[in-house]
């Protein structure tokens, strides 16, 4: 580990995350927090297709501070101030979410291109010469989806879902349009920068269950609930570091060096949208449904509540087929039977389908675990 860190330090990169990374992160719980509003204030398929485009192109930028902090490590003044200046470009997306469709999407779009050109600016300054090479050939596509959000901005109806929709697909293909096998991707930093996130992004969700709870007075079955809730949140978060963290740095890092960009943005860039934009639907379903367990859920806030979970799970399936991880389709299966719950809190209670759910969550990732300790595998915590 000390040459590892020696070797890092050498090239301008890290192999653990900094302090100021996880500052910097304060700005996606703002973030997500702004994504479950937009849900909760008129849920149902145009909000859940509005989250999913914000926080598309929000999610390609954010994941690719990682890629920038992995090789260019916030250890001067100068670097640590315009990645603080990146961080107010986020924050300035995060205050225009609410209205992006109406009214404040060129103040989206002005966010964007400061979050983009800082980080452009940032890697070829300051990062290896391989990692110049490769941001080379990347900023004209994220400087062109970039510019799509811009325009977006200035545009209403649908030509602004058109062109935030095409920002989007040039983002999400940029990696099969350019070789980004220069980038440098260290795989102890890297999995542990996105392990945070995950873990910021799960605390949406408890923020959620007090925010629920704004003005109730404190019963016996609203405390039943809040204690659901968290046992929801631990299940999520179980899932992921019960066993994947750990296993995804390690598949990572067994990757050749020249070869670990693919895997890793396809098991940390795409597989985890699908999870994190779960979290944030399941985190709507929980403030939407939380104060009210004794009645029935509305089709949209069941949905959102267990077809929530079910994308986190489907999101994992992904990850793992992504590292060649063992029993991708548990996962699978396990996204199939939480979205099963769904029908319990339209035809009974609220509080039935949360139980269920956290049942069932559950008992697919012991049941999961179980296989795991069999074979004769462990991890920090198993």
């Amino acid at each position: 580990m000390t040459s590892e860190i020696d070797t890092a330090n050498a090239e301008g990169g890290q192999v653990r995350a900094s302090t100021l990374e996880l500052f910097f992160d304060l700005v996606f719980v703002f973030t997500m927090t702004q994504l479950t509003h937009v849900f909760t204030h008129h849920p149902g398929w145009e909000a859940l297709g509005q989250v999913a485009l914000l926080f598309g192109v929000i999610w390609w930028m954010y994941s690719g501070y990682v890629w920038l902090t992995n090789e260019v490590a916030p250890n001067s003044s100068t670097r640590r101030t315009f990645l603080l200046l990146g961080m107010f470009g986020f924050f300035v997306l995060a205050l225009a979410i609410p209205d992006a469709f109406h009214g404040t999407g060129i103040a989206f779009g002005i966010g964007y291109i400061l979050v983009n050109t800082v980080h452009t600016a940032m890697f070829y300054a300051n990062g290896g010469a391989s990692a110049t090479v490769a941001i080379k050939r990347i900023a004209p596509l994220n400087a062109l989806a970039a510019g799509l959000v811009l325009a977006g901005g200035f545009a209403h109806g649908w030509p602004q879902y058109l062109c935030w929709a095409i920002a989007f697909a040039v983002q999400v293909l940029s990696p099969y349009l350019v070789d980004t096998g220069d980038f440098v991707v260290r795989a102890s930093h890297f999995c542990e920068r996105h392990g945070l996130v995950i873990i910021v992004a799960i605390g949406e969700s408890v923020v959620s269950i007090g925010a629920g709870l704004a003005g109730e007075k404190l019963t016996v079955p609203l405390v039943a609930n809040v204690a659901l809730g968290l046992a929801l949140a631990y299940v999520l978060w179980w899932a992921y570091f019960g066993m994947d963290d750990e296993r995804g740095e390690h598949a990572l890092a067994s990757v050749p060096d020249r070869a670990r960009s693919r895997p890793g943005v396809l098991a940390y860039g795409y597989a985890l949208y699908p999870l994190l934009v779960g979290i944030i639907v399941a985190a709507a379903g929980i403030k939407m449904s939380i104060a009210h367990g004794n009645e029935a859920a509305s089709v949209a806030t069941a949905a959102a509540l267990s077809g929530g979970v079910a994308l986190y799970f489907l999101g994992q399936f992904f990850f793992r087929l992504a590292l060649r991880l063992p029993r991708p389709w548990s996962r699978f299966i396990a996204a199939v039977a939480v979205a099963a719950t769904i029908p319990i809190g339209v035809v009974w209670v609220a509080w039935a389908q949360l139980a269920a759910l956290v049942a069932v969550a559950y008992l697919a990732v012991i049941v999961d675990d179980l296989v795991t300790l069999r074979t004769g595998q462990h991890s920090a915590y198993l």
